[in-house]
């Protein structure tokens, strides 16, 4: 088995020089520690001292110099687009005030597919546009970042996340949201 010594970020080593692949969906991408098995086979452990997020595109580079490519999984998500720049604004500023992982392409955010906040988004004025593709959400910390809070509830993650207006009070991560 090849241990992980170090991540190439995408755009920074040639695809080709990729001596086999992993694809991941977006949870399976921030990770501390994972055995994982390429697609041709190639056994690799992954395990640094905090956890990683993973980008689709990165190399993963083996403890003898080889480099096994992230591969995104594609991921049922929408696509939402605003009328103008101010509107681009509000439609992000009404996702996170949901805790809803998202990411930015261009001037088009991107979201894993819930009905509640597609609804909500078509009532504010956003074009919505249903795709399969890789989900790279913006991670909000800096790398090494864990989503995971010490009082159990677990933000970013839209499929364990309600999207409605559940009057939770936010206050004890210290802020309040006004409404």
């Amino acid at each position: 088995m090849h241990r992980v010594s170090s991540i190439t970020p995408a755009g920074q080593w040639t695809d080709s020089a990729a001596i086999d692949r992993v694809t991941l969906d977006a949870d399976d991408r921030q990770r501390r520690r994972i055995v994982l098995t390429g697609e041709k086979g190639t056994k690799i452990l992954l395990d640094f001292d905090k956890p990683m997020v993973l980008r689709d595109g990165d190399g993963l580079v083996l403890d003898d110099g080889s480099i096994v490519r992230v591969c995104g999984q594609p991921e049922e998500l929408v696509e939402i687009r605003a009328a103008s720049p101010r509107e681009f604004v509000r439609l992000a500023w009404h996702l996170g005030n949901r805790h809803t992982d998202v990411q930015i392409v261009e001037n088009r955010i991107r979201i894993r597919r819930d009905h509640v906040l597609e609804e909500m988004l078509r009532g504010l004025g956003a074009q919505v546009t249903l795709l399969e593709a890789a989900f790279d959400p913006e991670t909000g910390a800096p790398q090494g970042h864990s989503h995971d809070h010490a009082h159990g509830h677990h933000h970013g993650h839209a499929r364990d996340h309600h999207h409605h207006d559940h009057g939770y009070d936010h206050s004890h991560h210290g802020h309040k949201h006004e409404r």
